[in-house]
């Protein structure tokens, strides 16, 4: 796998051993584009895998990066990973090794960005995404950007959330929820 833009464009990220679904090269390189500049921004990478959306972020210009990932298998590789993005960007990228969940209940951050890529066969999106606006872990303008299968749908509200965008790369999408924009 390569970072597909930012300061990092093109550097290889170590896959670790164990069951990975990474998130392909085009629907990173299109979310990352959609979101724009990603400059002095906060950003969560839940279900973190090897670490690579969390050093997208930071590629990108995020300025405060945090990963979650639970499987023990992968901690070695997720740390090299993020040792060499942090010698090269200069951004420390905080690691949580347990469960999203577990993560969530207990987070007392908030974020302008929050990206859920679980295991696909995965069915608590919904639940989740409740938890983090309960928890006030997203920002006022914040996004919270949903990976899953074409095959488990997601509503239109959640919350206090609603679903801005939705876009579908292959049999996955990526659902956008943001809180509505006042008219003040």
């Amino acid at each position: 796998m390569r970072i597909t833009g930012g300061t990092l464009k093109g550097r290889n990220v170590k896959c670790p051993d164990g069951v990975i679904r990474p998130a392909m090269d085009r629907m990173r390189e299109s979310v990352f584009s959609i979101l724009g500049s990603l400059e002095g921004k906060s950003w969560l990478d839940l279900f973190s895998g090897s670490g690579t959306i969390a050093l997208e972020a930071v590629s990108r210009g995020a300025s405060h990066v945090e990963l979650c990932e639970k499987d023990k298998i992968k901690i070695n590789t997720v740390l090299e990973n993020v040792k060499m993005a942090e010698q090269d960007c200069g951004v420390k990228i905080q690691c949580h090794f347990m469960p999203v969940e577990y993560y969530i209940k207990r987070c007392k951050s908030s974020f302008d960005f929050i990206f859920f890529d679980p295991p696909f066969p995965y069915k608590f999106h919904q639940q989740l995404v409740e938890q983090c606006d309960k928890n006030k872990m997203l920002n006022k303008d914040g996004i919270i950007l949903v990976h899953r299968p074409a095959e488990h749908a997601m509503p239109e509200k959640i919350g206090a959330l609603v679903k801005s965008d939705m876009r579908i790369y292959g049999r996955s999408i990526v659902d956008f929820y943001t809180y509505p924009k006042s008219d003040s």
